[in-house]
């Protein structure tokens, strides 16, 4: 559904952010993307919106090329930035001058995300709070049912409950033919949420692979020592020894820690390649 070729990138000619990048993603799953501040996440997203070009390479999203910005292509994508902007307007008419460019949006959907936000729906956009403002966006994406949902640093702005309610609400809004990628520095909001990760480090896509698959490569876990332990990849102290991710030799079960994961891949980046080559 998202295949990107050859994608090179440039803002000048003294900072190439991308060079021949390679990506392909499926529907039918949510998405985390990973990477530092500074790592390119947002361009890559941009690009992938049509709000950017690349300057060599081709970009292909729901069968459209996104720079060209055809109606059919907006249609099924839905981009939410990192900075948002709501007009001076009620939640009414937002709904009457946004929802036509959606032809799957669902304004009883759109109400129970809502609801389920704790957004209160009788106030101007702009007299919210900022996260208010935020769960506004994010509810109004979700019931756009686009086949394509695009959001950068969703959870900036939310409180710890509505973080978790941000993981539930989405998950359910997950079906077969549609794929949600969520960038993120948070990586702790995308818990018990995503199915696949993307971990992005100097300009290169280190890791594109489901949990499962990742579960299968990878062992999660606690060791005593691990000086002379060659499995270990990465390796910080606890109060049971040493917090761990090693090679999987035994096919052992662990549920995938993120943040260790991404310490993994990025300290480890050949050793990783060849592990899921």
């Amino acid at each position: 559904m998202i295949k990107l070729s050859n994608i090179s990138f440039t803002y000048s000619r003294k900072r190439v952010l991308f060079r021949n990048l390679h990506l392909s993603l499926s529907p039918g799953s949510i998405y985390g993307l990973l990477g530092k501040n500074g790592a390119g996440k947002s361009s890559l997203l941009r690009l992938m919106g049509g709000l950017l070009f690349p300057t060599a390479g081709y970009i292909e999203v729901a069968g459209h090329e996104p720079r060209r910005r055809q109606p059919a292509f907006l249609e099924e994508l839905f981009f939410i930035p990192e900075e948002i902007y709501l007009p001076t307007v009620s939640l009414e008419r937002y709904i009457a001058t946004m929802a036509p460019f959606y032809p799957k949006f669902d304004e009883a959907q759109f109400r129970q995300y809502l609801s389920e936000f704790d957004v209160p729906q009788d106030q101007k956009l702009t007299s919210m709070s900022y996260g208010q403002k935020k769960k506004v966006l994010i509810s109004f994406g979700l019931a756009t049912n686009t086949r394509i949902l695009i959001m950068d640093e969703p959870t900036n702005g939310l409180d710890i409950p509505s973080k978790s309610q941000f993981r539930r609400v989405v998950a359910s809004a997950l079906a077969p033919d549609r794929l949600i990628l969520i960038s993120t520095h948070q990586v702790r909001d995308l818990d018990n949420l995503i199915d696949a990760i993307i971990i992005l480090d100097n300009s290169e896509i280190l890791l594109n692979h489901s949990l499962e698959h990742i579960s299968n490569r990878l062992l999660f876990g606690t060791l005593s020592t691990v000086e002379t332990n060659e499995r270990v990849l990465y390796a910080e102290p606890s109060l049971r020894g040493y917090t761990v991710v090693m090679e999987n030799a035994e096919q052992e079960d662990s549920k995938v820690d993120l943040e260790r994961l991404f310490n993994a891949v990025t300290t480890n980046r050949e050793r990783v390649k060849t592990l899921f080559r």
